[in-house]
């Protein structure tokens, strides 16, 4: 499994490059950075964001893949940032998801959040989630709505 922290610096990497201002905490306790930017010279966003990496422990399909286990703060406005490695691509995921915390379910096993699927060790969006994926995922993340889509 790729280094945790060398995923939260590549996801803050793309979402720079994005145009989005990136600041790290001091001290890592919630939240593993937080973003902002300013839309159509008008609108502060600004989202905390935490990063949960996968890489795929086993070659058996799952029609539902992601995230599963507790998360150190949850705020309304946050982003659950999920890259998804693979043997294929080495040293960069293959796919990122930048879920709003309303697709962020908890239950009494914690919280999960599946929006890729896995078949032969290949991980991809699942239909319904594809929008929070890569390039689009990042652009949606400015529309006003974004939170609770």
């Amino acid at each position: 499994m790729p280094n945790d922290y060398f995923a939260e610096l590549y996801v803050a990497g793309v979402i720079a490059k994005a145009g989005w201002n990136v600041y790290f905490p001091h001290r890592d306790k919630g939240f593993d950075f937080i973003i902002s930017k300013l839309i159509d010279g008008k609108r502060w966003v600004v989202r905390p964001v935490q990063v949960k990496s996968k890489a795929p422990e086993t070659a058996a399909a799952r029609p539902a893949y992601g995230y599963k286990g507790k998360l150190t703060a949850v705020h309304p406005e946050m982003l659950l940032a999920i890259p998804y490695f693979t043997a294929a691509a080495r040293g960069k995921p293959c796919c990122i998801a930048y879920m709003p915390c309303s697709r962020i379910i908890l239950d009494t096993k914690g919280f999960h959040c599946q929006p890729a699927k896995l078949r032969d060790r290949l991980v991809t969006p699942r239909p319904t989630f594809i929008h929070y994926f890569d390039d689009s995922g990042i652009e949606r993340m400015e529309q006003a709505d974004w939170s609770t889509s």
